[in-house]
């Protein structure tokens, strides 16, 4: 694995934690091979399943016990990304972690679909349903918080919160016109030349020239083999995400007056070290149109995993306030 795409992944997918031996992040994980719904296979720490839903069948991960909790990941990411921040909760909730439709484990009846927002929505709602521990708090991610937002919206009856941890809700600025050109130009660009080069320009876009120039090496440590599996399998999610899951997380629309009017309270939850970003402009729309605070949380777009603890207690707070 180049230094280059170590780079991307550490941050379009979720700058994957490195843990120090002995840490939480040591966690055994077995395989969902044959699992369905209510076949949990007990680990160490983890439950692992899947779920047979219309066009698909959805892996997830189970521990902790208490509410449920349900994360969904953002654009390639699936659940092995959240492996420390869903230890640090699963003392408070039962944390379910899940690949969405598309990445990794969670895989189509047939040939490759594009990614459908109300589809995505749909399959949360049906993993809370599954559980039957609902109504569910609910964490999502960049784009899994615009998949959070349209879950509360459509299945307000099935959650009791949302955190929306820096939804790329462009469509709700003042003139996302920019915002929306940089994107359909990305997209362009893997249409016409490729993954290789379309993620070359969002090394540019995002003032990652020197990560992107650098020199065609292994990294110089050893990921534990967990991290390495993941680091591995996010990777092959590019494809899926820049043809057919970038362009409909980011212009999506969230429905303001449906969760305005719900009862699933809504929390948007912004970086301390995005200020300034475009990410924080993005998520500030969204505050703006709903009338809310923003509430600050540890790190940036990927605070969750160098900052897991920190993150969990700000999101534990946010659920219990």
């Amino acid at each position: 694995m180049s230094n280059r795409s170590f780079v991307l992944v550490a941050t379009v997918v979720g700058a994957l934690a490195l843990p120090i031996p002995g840490t939480l992040a040591e966690t055994a994980m077995q395989s969902p091979e044959n699992h369905t719904a209510g076949d949990v296979s007990m680990t160490n720490h983890t439950r692992s399943a899947t779920l047979k839903v219309p066009g698909a069948t959805l892996y997830y991960e189970v521990q902790g016990s208490g509410p449920t909790l349900l994360i969904i990941p953002g654009g390639p990411q699936d659940a092995g990304v959240f492996a420390e921040l869903s230890q640090r909760l699963a003392d408070r909730y039962t944390v379910v972690a899940y690949d969405p439709r598309g990445n990794s484990r969670s895989t189509f009846d047939g040939e490759i679909k594009p990614l459908l927002m109300d589809q995505q929505a749909d399959d949360a709602a049906a993993l809370i349903e599954a559980l039957g521990n609902g109504p569910a708090y609910v964490f999502g991610t960049s784009g899994g918080a615009q998949i959070g937002l349209n879950l509360a919206a459509r299945h307000p009856k099935l959650v009791q919160a949302l955190v929306a941890h820096e939804p790329p809700s462009m469509m709700l600025m003042d003139d996302p016109s920019e915002a929306v050109a940089a994107d359909k130009a990305l997209y362009d660009t893997y249409v016409k030349d490729g993954v290789d080069a379309a993620m070359g320009m969002f090394f540019s876009m995002n003032g990652l020239e020197e990560a992107g120039d650098a020199t065609e090496a292994p990294p110089e440590f050893e990921m534990p083999p967990e991290e390495a599996e993941t680091f591995a399998r996010v990777s092959g999610n590019f494809e899926y995400w820049l043809a057919h899951g970038m362009l409909p997380l980011s212009l999506y629309t969230p429905d303001v007056a449906t969760l305005k009017a719900g009862s699933p309270k809504i929390v948007v939850a912004i970086g301390v070290a995005s200020a300034g970003q475009p990410i924080e402009e993005m998520s500030l729309a969204l505050t703006n149109t709903l009338g809310i605070a923003p509430t600050k949380f540890p790190g940036d777009h990927m605070g969750f995993g160098p900052q897991a603890a920190a993150f969990a207690d700000a999101l534990h707070s946010s659920f219990a306030n």
